[in-house]
């Protein structure tokens, strides 16, 4: 059992020897552990750093593309060597390494396809009140979107196997662990989540720039995602809301027309004719875009069966001889 501990980096090299030293060398049920940083464009001399700190694989993104893109160049570089279980942490030191075994033991029992580290949101005393509902309101939305209990939304300290990462596909560029989320809801993975334990703040966070920036960017991947994999119950709900105000205006026409004053309310009936035509027409558009589903689907099941071949053949592993 092969485990690679995969470590996002932007301008890392103060922070990174911490996170680095701390990880573990062994841990019981994995015969062998490997480090890998991605060097998501850094100025600051990160990769040297890392090399110097003895890590075995390091990627380096030629501009800064952001978290997201950082995270899936590790996965594909975890698989690609050959990873059985693959960890990814921060870079800034923020989980304590400790709590890895608590990440991976879910996986090892056949229990869970993803374990993501629950930092308990109430119990951060570097998170001001404000972004502590805002992480609240998050993790409440992702559970309504991809049917998860999901108590720490945002949680980048997560363990996945090797399954999971062939069958993981993140689109946006802002951060992955929203979209994860919802994607691995509707894949019907196995999630579970632990309880994981924090060091002391060591810089700001660079993904919440300000409490507008999060809720735009969080916002915008919430529905992108949700109405990606669920895009007949968004259309049909927009389209039911549609539908109800042309009938309620076309009711009160009725009402007015019955009582001998319709002649002064004839503007409802248009604007009831024009929300029920508007309503059917989202309908028929969330059916379309339900079939488009479908073929997105069968797409993503054949990337992950090329993606299955191609590592099988290049891993020189005994057990894919």
């Amino acid at each position: 059992m092969k485990l690679i501990i995969q470590t996002p980096c932007f301008n890392e090299a103060t922070t990174l020897p911490a996170t680095i030293q701390a990880l573990p060398k062994q841990l019981p049920g994995i015969d062998l552990i490997e480090l890998l940083v991605i060097d998501d464009g850094s100025t600051d001399g990160t990769p040297e750093i890392a090399q110097k700190l003895g890590v075995d694989h390091i990627i380096r993104l030629p501009r800064h593309s952001g978290l997201a893109v950082a995270f899936v160049s590790g996965l594909e570089a975890c698989l690609k060597n050959g990873a059985d279980l693959i960890i990814n942490t921060d870079a800034d030191n923020q989980y304590q390494a400790e709590d890895i075994i608590n990440l991976i033991q879910p996986i090892l029992d056949g229990k869970a396809d993803l374990v993501i580290g629950d930092r308990g949101i109430d119990t951060q005393q570097d998170f001001s009140a404000s972004k502590k509902v805002l992480q609240k309101i998050g993790s409440w939305v992702t559970t309504q979107a991809s049917g998860i209990k999901t108590p720490d939304a945002t949680s980048g300290f997560r363990a996945i196997s090797r399954e999971a990462a062939m069958r993981t596909l993140v689109l946006n560029q802002f951060s992955f662990t929203l979209e994860t989320l919802i994607q691995a809801g509707t894949k019907r993975m196995a999630v579970v989540y632990v309880p994981v334990r924090t060091n002391p703040k060591t810089r700001p966070s660079r993904l919440m720039k300000n409490t507008p920036h999060y809720l735009l960017q969080s916002g915008t991947t919430i529905l992108r995602a949700y109405t990606m994999y669920r895009p007949l119950r968004v259309f049909t709900i927009i389209s039911s809301l549609l539908i109800l105000g042309g009938v309620i205006l076309g009711l009160r026409y009725l009402y007015f027309y019955l009582s001998g004053q319709g002649g002064g309310h004839i503007q409802s009936v248009v604007l009831a004719a024009v929300l029920l035509i508007i309503g059917f027409q989202t309908l028929l558009i969330g059916l379309v875009a339900d079939l488009i589903g479908f073929n997105r689907i069968i797409l993503e099941e054949m990337i992950y069966r090329l993606r299955k071949i191609e590592l099988d053949e290049n891993d020189p592993s005994p057990k894919n001889r």
